[in-house]
């Protein structure tokens, strides 16, 4: 293998494990494991439901700085970590999110880790997996379906086509989809009107899949999804369409967890895949909560920079799920933190010790709003060859002056040799006892004072911007009962601004509040902020315009 090799070529030489010793290690029974082929499986709820009465593990956060053109490698540390956890003996699991085909095909490439420190299979884990986006995608547009149906056959509920809430969905970027004129062509077709697509990592119906904690849970919250509003403005649920029960027959095989394996054969569970940055960023909480009940650490992340993954791990998935974390590491490469200091990506290459104390600041601020939830935590400097120890000695420096370490670690090149001092400071950090998690704000807070505080704590926004239509939209949520959901924050990764190019550490900045809508099947209020978009386009030149199959018939292209 070249000195160098592409993620997909580190993949292809892994030495994979069948499926049922990955299981064995966990003590899942084989018969428990439904195979998806020789090195994939879904674990069984009947063994899921069995597990309720064991102690948890350790739960750790990966989390990082906002995220850069430069690379911070979170996916990578996350895997690295618990393959640096496992070498010293621990017994560990791993949970991350699935893949969007949006995203893969477009910008960001893959989700699986990289260089030596991957979930395989990749190409798999890259492109349909399981299965489950699909079911995902189906279950969405079922709904729409019969919402539209309805409307067709006479409208019984009095829906107001006007005020329909529920749009569909695809996992592909394509921002011809985003506002849309349906049911044209006549009266065969429908009454026409305006509709649109987002991305399937956008849906409801994904957010409710990853944070349902049963097959009844699931139908009883699909039944909950808000369709549309009649004109009187009461709401029209899923289960006055009487949907809730086909939706999760087409649901029933993708709420269960996939187990698949690391490069060192450390076993992942990879489920659901909400963004961060339009919905709540987590992977599943069957699959977090059935992880700690099988291993004695959980290494799982949040998507994008801990402003927004993070954030919404503590105040929507540990509140809603019961979970306590131990303890969180921050990611953080030289090259993202020169990004933050000011250096261009084409100058990245030349030593700037300077610019990356400049970027220190982003980093500090992540590290300091982490500690607002009494989770203890520790900097993951994430290795590139091209750092100096001029630069990597300012970052700890840093760190070390707020009260925490920085560790560098080389677990891209080395694998889990490259991760053991992390791993060993974690488990002091977990095993110390140290933590006192708390969520930011308490449920009974009003839903505006809730976006607030959100905005002020975590993003150090001076004023909250949200025109009267919006104010007087979540009075009324809290009157119909829903006051006590807490918030999902939609907003741009990169910065703590809504402004994409305002990188470091900005305070003062106003935060606009475009639009809020209701999720009360998924058990929250998402605040849509600045110019975020639920549908994603395709950049200039996609990813796409280099995946193909080779000679050979294996996939090329994915990174």
């Amino acid at each position: 293998m070249p000195e160098f090799a592409s993620d997909i070529e580190i993949a292809r030489a892994a030495r994979k494990k069948p499926i049922q010793e990955i299981g064995a290690r966990l003590g899942i029974p084989p018969e428990h494991l439904l195979p998806y082929g020789h090195d994939k499986a879904k674990v069984g709820q009947e063994f899921i439901s069995g597990l309720k009465d064991r102690p948890d593990g350790h739960l750790i956060l990966v989390t990082a700085v906002n995220p850069t053109p430069a690379g911070e490698g979170k996916t990578t540390t996350t895997v690295g970590l618990g393959d640096g956890l496992a070498a010293i003996g621990k017994n560990t699991a791993i949970c991350i999110r699935e893949a969007s085909l949006g995203p893969c095909f477009g910008m960001k490439g893959g989700a699986a880790g990289g260089g030596f420190a991957q979930v395989v299979p990749m190409e798999d884990m890259n492109l349909h997996f399981t299965g489950d986006f699909h079911a995902i995608t189906s279950a969405h547009n079922l709904l729409a379906a019969m919402l539209d149906n309805h409307v067709y056959w006479g409208n019984a509920l009095d829906i107001d086509v006007r005020r329909v809430a529920f749009r569909r969905v695809m996992d592909m970027n394509d921002r011809a989809l985003r506002q849309i004129v349906a049911s044209l062509g006549g009266v065969a077709n429908g009454f026409p009107r305006e509709a649109g697509f987002d991305i399937t990592v956008a849906s409801e119906v994904m957010a409710i899949l990853c944070l349902a904690t049963d097959l009844a849970d699931l139908e009883r919250r699909l039944g909950d999804i808000i369709v549309a509003w009649r004109r009187d403005r009461t709401p029209v649920y899923a289960r006055d369409l009487k949907a809730e029960g086909a939706m999760t027959v087409l649901l029933k095989d993708a709420m269960q967890p996939n187990l698949v394996q690391t490069l060192e054969n450390t076993p992942a569970f990879v489920h659901g895949g909400p963004f961060a940055n339009i919905a709540h960023g987590c992977n599943s909480v069957m699959a977090t909560t059935t992880a700690l009940k099988l291993a004695d650490y959980v290494v799982t992340e949040a998507g994008f920079g801990a402003d927004l993954g993070a954030e919404k791990f503590f105040d929507i998935k540990c509140r809603k799920a019961g979970l306590k974390p131990a303890a969180a590491v921050v990611v953080a490469t030289v090259r993202a933190l020169k990004m933050n200091g000011g250096v261009a990506k084409q100058d990245l290459g030349a030593e700037n010790v300077d610019a990356v104390r400049a970027g220190c600041a982003n980093l500090g601020r992540h590290l300091e709003n982490v500690g607002k939830f009494g989770v203890p935590a520790v900097v993951a400097i994430n290795h590139f060859t091209g750092d100096t120890e001029a630069e990597i000695a300012a970052v700890k420096e840093h760190v070390a002056s707020l009260g925490a370490k920085a560790i560098l670690c080389r677990h891209w090149a080395d694998g889990s040799a490259g991760i053991t001092e992390l791993a060993q400071e974690v488990v002091t950090l977990a095993e110390g006892g140290s933590a006192d998690f708390a969520p930011l704000y308490p449920d009974e807070m009003p839903l505006f004072e809730k976006i607030e505080t959100v905005a002020k704590s975590i993003y150090h926004a001076g004023e909250v911007i949200a025109d009267r239509k919006v104010r007087e939209q979540l009075k009324d949520w809290e009157a119909q009962g829903y006051g006590a959901l807490p918030v999902c924050m939609a907003k741009t990764q990169y910065s703590f601004s809504t402004d994409p190019n305002l990188r470091g550490a900005p305070e003062g900045h106003d935060l606009p509040v475009r639009e809020v809508r209701l999720s009360a099947g998924a058990g929250f209020v998402v605040a849509i902020c600045g110019e975020i978009m639920t549908m994603p386009g395709l950049p200039r030149t996609p990813s796409a315009e280099s995946i193909r199959l080779n000679d050979a018939g294996a996939v090329e292209g994915l990174f």
